[in-house]
């Protein structure tokens, strides 16, 4: 095996933080959530496609904050438009700054469902946000989801301190499964206010998928059937797989969208965009109001990578690098033989472990990315990564590399 990395101070800080903090650090970001004792807990720095954690080890940072650094880490151009309107302006204030209307005449420009649009914070913000809506339009109750869609009551897959109430009208169908909401419609249809699905299928720990041919298509046909409001959750596709999304990539238009992470390349900011008819519910029936929402940074932020996005053709750059490092991974995992799975490509890559009867793989996992986190590769095991315009060609390459080192060392477990 590869050499330990030296962790002291990353580890002393989790101490310190357990006796401040409940956990030390929330949800995803505690250790558990990666291999234990071998993952830095603290980050120092970033710059470009790289992080610097607590003890001075450098990273190719390939989850990306899970996905708001959709150009790099520490980009002078968005920082500087963000300190010029700081600076010269101001972005707390009791009314709304202009910047408002730019870039909701810019979202509705690019995305297909966008006739209207209002601006968050949070990619939770948004869905919950999505769901009163179609709510209040339909004068329906009950939701059914696929996919993760945030921490909020009627969603979060963790249920400690949430009444059951709050959350026993939301209903779950599979990725692909269009005959499981098939039969959930005839079930509960006319009482259905939205159904919600993240156009790109990432469930947790699992492959990411892509549309089966007609699955886009069935889900929204089965909403207009029934009344009920589709909403795509584009909060990870938004602003990576296409400038409009997923829906615009796979040509199927929902009735609602959320976006965030990608889109202010790391700034706080989410977006519910839709038909008018559909979001006009907002301009009276629907209360939505927050002291921070109008804030004019992440507004500034999101226009500028928008800006950078469309001028330097970043998603084609990012999609060309992301099928060429997919064949690279996929030509190792058919070299080395192991029991992996690559999918995500070209723009979430994830590499899983096949389960099998004898459990081999819950060793072969923590081992795999153990060795990959030794040399430099900041991956996650049950979370798919993703590709960054600052990734150079040599990043990617040597990420290649050094799983391909990986298997090879794990493979003498087998």
């Amino acid at each position: 095996m590869s050499e330990k990395l030296k962790l002291e101070k990353s580890e002393k800080m989790y101490q310190e933080a357990l006796e401040l903090i409940p956990g030390a650090i929330l949800g995803i970001r505690r250790p558990y959530n990666f291999v234990p004792g071998e993952y830095p807990i603290f980050f120092d720095s970033a710059r470009g496609g790289k992080v610097i954690d607590a003890d001075g080890n450098e990273y190719i940072d390939m989850l990306c904050a899970y996905g708001p650094i959709i150009i790099g880490h520490r980009e002078e151009e968005i920082d500087n438009a963000v300190i010029d309107q700081m600076r010269d302006k101001g972005f707390c204030m009791s009314l709304t700054q202009p910047i408002q209307n730019k870039l909701a005449e810019k979202l509705i420009k690019l995305i297909p469902s966008a006739e209207q649009c209002v601006f968050v914070k949070t990619g939770s913000d948004a869905t919950t946000t999505s769901i009163r809506i179609a709510r209040a339009f339909t004068n329906k109750l009950k939701v059914i989801r696929c996919g993760y869609h945030g921490w909020h009551d009627w969603c979060v897959e963790v249920k400690g301190g949430i009444p059951e109430k709050l959350y026993e009208d939301t209903l779950e169908f599979h990725y692909n499964d269009l005959e499981g909401l098939e039969n959930l419609m005839k079930q509960h249809g006319d009482d259905v206010a939205a159904i919600i699905v993240t156009p790109v299928g990432h469930p947790l720990a699992h492959e990411v998928e892509m549309p089966k041919p007609g699955f886009l298509e069935g889900v929204k046909e089965l909403a207009a059937k029934h009344g009920s409001v589709l909403i795509f959750d584009e909060i990870r596709s938004g602003f990576r797989v296409n400038m409009g999304g997923a829906q615009k990539e796979f040509g199927v238009t929902p009735d609602l969208s959320v976006f965030g992470k990608a889109m202010a390349n790391g700034y706080p900011i989410g977006a519910v965009v839709g038909k008018k008819e559909i979001m006009q519910v907002l301009a009276e029936k629907v209360f939505l109001s927050s002291t921070f929402f109008p804030n004019s940074l992440e507004q500034v932020a999101a226009l500028k990578t928008i800006e950078i996005l469309e001028r330097d053709n970043i998603l084609e750059v990012i999609k060309e690098k992301g099928y060429k490092f997919a064949a690279k991974v996929e030509k190792i995992i058919e070299e080395t033989d192991m029991p992996v799975r690559f999918s995500g490509a070209p723009w979430m890559p994830f590499i899983t472990f096949i389960q099998d009867e004898a459990k081999l793989y819950k060793k072969l996992r923590p081992a795999f990315y153990t060795e990959l986190i030794r040399r430099k590769v900041f991956l996650q095991p049950f979370h798919h990564g993703y590709i960054a315009y600052r990734h150079s060609d040599k990043d990617l390459e040597y990420a290649a590399d050094m799983i391909k080192e990986s298997l090879l060392e794990i493979k003498k477990m087998m």
